[in-house]
């Protein structure tokens, strides 16, 4: 079975490139969300195996790190492994201080480093 990752608050080249990314090396279904709201409803319409939340969304410039926080304490959604997309490794430890895992950033697509790093969670 296919795994899911859902793309939260990248602008439509972003995303593309992440699909692309995605594609390339896993067997994956990637899914796409702008903000909160569409986010958490899409985390609670099916299995999602991965979140991938960037840095500061495209809608509106808000804080990624508050979408991991409401993934984070909601107990049916808390499990699913999250990353945050940013270049900045300040950002990257705030995330993981609330729970997310070791993200990456858009400038890393390309390394092999990033492919090994969610081989565990989308390989098969």
């Amino acid at each position: 079975m296919k795994k899911r990752v859902l793309d939260v608050g990248n602008c439509v080249p972003d995303h593309s490139s992440i699909k692309h990314f995605l594609g390339k090396h896993f067997d994956c279904e990637v899914l796409q969300a702008h903000g909160a709201e569409d986010a958490l409803a899409a985390l609670r319409s099916g299995p999602v195996d991965l979140v991938l939340v960037n840095r500061k969304l495209d809608m509106d410039y808000s804080d990624g790190i508050e979408i991991i926080r409401q993934i984070k304490a909601d107990a049916d959604l808390a499990k699913v492994p999250v990353m945050l997309i940013t270049n900045y490794d300040e950002h990257q430890q705030a995330a993981m201080e609330i729970g997310a895992l070791r993200g990456f950033g858009k400038l890393e697509l390309a390394k092999p480093e990033t492919a090994a790093k969610l081989q565990p969670i989308l390989g098969e």
